[in-house]
């Protein structure tokens, strides 16, 4: 029976809490959703409302190549009057209607629609590596910020943990009211320190919430949207030589792809403004007819061309020889700033890398374990206030440095993939081992 009265009592309680979660939720609370970070990636991938704009852009192109390829309309000529005939000695004299009609075909000069069509596969081009470079951009921008997210959730976690810390203390040594020097001063330490941590915090929790409002907005979702983010594995592995990087960002860089291809289209602007010094020529068959002292009926072809006299079209070639030059310079300086790129990031990746080697894999729970050891004791006066809060400090610069190592080796891997176009990433995202 005892028994029994027990367990209706721990039910009761269990349900009276529930209840009271409800009542306290707000109705415009949203649940917070967890995920990893390659989920994020995708969901943005599909959903962000930017790439509409690409696809968009590829579309028109498509449209711009087919109007390209179409022949100029036909046109018809028409008119209609009237005719007097009179024959001279006879004095006769007749009336009637005359009137004439033709179609005529304009025919480009050979070779000009090949050079429109393949200005227009160029536009093409064009905007199919602007959207590719937009979605390899937008998954590293996510990736970044999934991280900055978890980072910053970590780090404010931790700063709230060591404030929280240091105020349970600090309520503690106000209720004894020590007297003497080195006590009260021990207490203005452990409270100027509370403040600091209570700081960190504060700027932490800003960082995620930017981090998540830029990841919602990317992601085309909702922009207060919570999400936290479940902390993943890395595996990093090392870059190729720079000559190997070099050669691979000549090939595969977008940026340069897109000189390029911007050079080739501008060659056959050159080549089209060339060939626009030659006239179109119009063809097309006609009949007109006079009905007078009889009826009278001529069919027949017509040919008409413009006599290129006055211009030459030099005014155009000049100006689209000019672009070209544009494009070559563009073309050499972008060459010129990509590979310093490459070079940069290559080296900060190793840097980076070089670093995290340096770390223990569990260097924050080591340094939190510490804090909480240093705690304890200088509860019951074996550590003295300063060994104290340099633990207490030293776990969450721990924290920081060993996240801010990652992140930041995860934005030069990122770049270095973007800017050389590697085939296999650099960084392998896994889900972390449960330990």
């Amino acid at each position: 029976m005892k028994r029994q009265l027990i367990c209706s009592m721990i039910l009761l309680g269990a349900f009276g809490s529930g209840a009271a979660d409800a009542a306290t939720r707000q109705p415009g609370d949203l649940a917070i959703n967890e995920g990893d970070i390659e989920s994020l990636v995708r969901e943005a991938l599909e959903k962000n409302p930017e790439l509409n704009f690409y696809r968009a852009e590829v579309t028109v192109a498509k449209a711009g190549r087919k109007a390209a390829g179409l022949w100029a309309n036909p046109e018809v000529n028409s008119s209609m009057g009237y005719k007097k005939s009179r024959e001279r000695g006879s004095g006769l004299s007749a009336e009637g209607v005359a009137w004439s009609a033709s179609v005529v075909q304009p025919f480009e000069w050979p070779g000009r629609l090949g050079l429109r069509k393949a200005i227009a596969n160029r536009e093409i081009e064009l905007g199919e590596l602007g959207l590719e470079r937009f979605r390899s951009a937008l998954a590293a921008r996510v990736r970044l910020l999934g991280y900055g997210l978890l980072a910053a959730q970590a780090k404010a976690e931790g700063a709230r943990e060591v404030a929280e810390r240091f105020k349970t203390l600090r309520e503690m040594l106000v209720q004894r009211d020590p007297a003497g020097l080195t006590p009260l001063l021990e207490t203005r330490v452990i409270e100027a320190t509370e403040l600091t941590m209570q700081r960190k915090a504060t700027e932490a929790e800003l960082a995620s919430q930017a981090a998540l409002l830029e990841l919602n907005q990317l992601r085309g979702g909702a922009l207060n949207e919570r999400r936290t983010i479940r902390e993943p594995r890395f595996e990093f592995r090392p870059h190729e030589a720079i000559e190997a990087l070099l050669a691979m960002a000549q090939t595969n860089n977008f940026e340069l792809r897109v000189r390029a291809s911007e050079l080739a289209q501008q060659g056959f602007r050159v080549a089209l403004a060339k060939n626009e010094r030659f006239p179109t020529i119009s063809a097309g068959p006609s009949i007109s007819e006079e009905n007078a002292f009889e009826r009278e009926r001529v069919l027949g072809i017509g040919i008409s061309l413009p006599l290129p006299l006055w211009n030459r079209n030099s005014a155009n070639i000049d100006s689209a020889a000019a672009r070209k030059v544009q494009a070559e310079t563009s073309l050499l300086v972008a060459q010129r700033e990509v590979e310093r790129k490459v070079i940069e990031a290559a080296g900060t990746y190793e840097l980076k890398l070089t670093e995290i080697g340096k770390w223990r894999p569990d260097a924050a729970e080591h340094f939190r374990n510490a804090a909480e050891l240093a705690d304890r004791h200088y509860r019951l006066g074996a550590v003295p206030v300063s060994t104290y809060v340099e633990l207490q400090k030293s776990y969450l610069d721990a924290v920081e440095g060993l996240f801010d190592s990652r992140k930041e080796a995860l934005d030069a891997a990122q770049n270095l993939e973007l800017l050389t176009g590697l085939k296999v990433p650099l960084v392998v995202t896994r889900e972390k081992e449960e330990r």
